[in-house]
């Protein structure tokens, strides 16, 4: 498979168990159509539900109807010190440079999604959703960082998703990198299974320029709950350990390991089912 990383074609040879790909990138490539424009979703998806929206929203995200850099991930460096042997463990992965987004090249927006919908597109093209950690050390080595922007009313109306984002790209002013800052991410916890609640949304992040986050690690709200400051990060199934390629959920599971993509006491979610 070969993609775009930093502006340089990459191609990967996927041949161990521990590495193969539920999906490719590929299909993100070269496939963004004027016709299919980021303004022209939001109009279509006014009046729509939630349910209406991801529907639509998953219709373009599958045919590859989006800005071409979303295709371009972006280099993630992390380290750990093994309490026991003393040596530090260095890991890379890759991450989408910003949020989920539909669109053309020349217009586009960012499209929040519902847990489901994103672990789909997620399961199609290799990747997963972020843990907490995964989005500290993500705003940490963020090229662009803003602030973020509350809105108080019709938080979870598609035209309020829309606004949001325009008022994100007047902030941003053509700025180009990896960027955060700019909404809570949706992510995977072991909290999902100690709420005592089914069918939850694990969000987190929102980075003011202290580094600090508005949004601690919650799931109070339904799965279907979607409002304008969610976003979707896409991260690499391949983490590479000491230059080693690992599938995530093996690296999460391991007892040292672990600690290089997730800081809470258990590390055994996933996904969303």
């Amino acid at each position: 498979m070969r993609i775009k990383i930093n502006n340089i074609d990459i191609l990967f040879l996927f041949f161990c168990p521990s590495c193969v790909p539920l999906g490719s990138l590929m299909r993100w490539m070269g496939k963004s159509d004027a016709s299919f424009s980021g303004s022209v979703f939001y109009k279509k998806a006014a009046s729509f539900d939630w349910k209406q929206r991801d529907s639509l929203a998953m219709e373009w995200l599958l045919a590859g109807r989006v800005p071409s850099f979303l295709s371009r991930f972006e280099k993630v460096h992390v380290s750990i010190t093994d309490s026991i042997s003393g040596k530090i463990i260095r890991a890379y992965y890759y991450v989408s440079p910003d949020y989920v987004s539909v669109g053309a090249d020349n217009d586009w927006a960012r499209i929040p999604l519902t847990p489901m919908a994103a672990q789909k597109l997620a399961d199609s093209l290799g990747c997963f959703l972020p843990t907490r950690k995964m989005v500290d050390d993500i705003y940490q080595q963020s090229k662009v960082k803003l602030e973020p922007m509350p809105l108080f009313a019709f938080r979870d109306s598609t035209p309020t998703l829309y606004h949001h984002h325009l008022m994100i790209e007047g902030q941003r002013q053509g700025r180009d990198g990896l960027i955060a800052g700019i909404k809570k991410d949706v992510v995977i916890s072991h909290q999902l299974k100690q709420n005592g609640k089914p069918n939850r949304v694990a969000i987190y992040g929102w980075h003011k320029p202290d580094g600090k986050p508005i949004q601690p690690l919650y799931t109070g709200h339904i799965n279907h709950y979607v409002d304008y400051s969610h976003g979707i990060r896409l991260v690499m199934q391949t983490i590479y350990v000491n230059k080693k390629p690992m599938n995530y959920t093996e690296v999460m599971k391991h007892p040292v390991y672990k600690r290089l993509l997730c800081d809470e006491a258990n590390c055994d979610v996933f996904r969303y089912d």
